[in-house]
């Protein structure tokens, strides 16, 4: 299975593997830092499920299963198409 491409619905940034997010203390968190989608959004320190997450580019909320971006499956003339290029190298 593929894997999903992961950026901000809204402006279509990219975080990177240094990123981190703050699970919050105002919204109730404990304080750690962390890259939320190396846990799919859940927090390393409280185990709290965070629903929604702060692109730290356009710092706008989305909910967090809206950053993950699924590739379209293959119509059966593309996997096939695709199966040859690569046999063929």
């Amino acid at each position: 299975m593929a894997e999903p491409e992961i950026y901000c619905p809204l402006c279509a940034w990219r975080p990177l593997g240094s990123s981190r997010w703050l699970c919050s203390r105002r919204m109730g968190g404990c304080g750690t830092q962390w890259n939320t989608f190396w846990t799919g959004g859940v927090c390393p320190g409280c185990g709290y499920r965070w629903e929604i997450t702060a692109c730290l580019a356009c710092r706008k909320f989305s909910l967090h299963r809206d950053w993950y971006h699924w590739p379209e499956p293959q119509t059966q003339g593309e996997q096939q198409e695709q199966e040859l290029e690569t046999s063929s190298h």
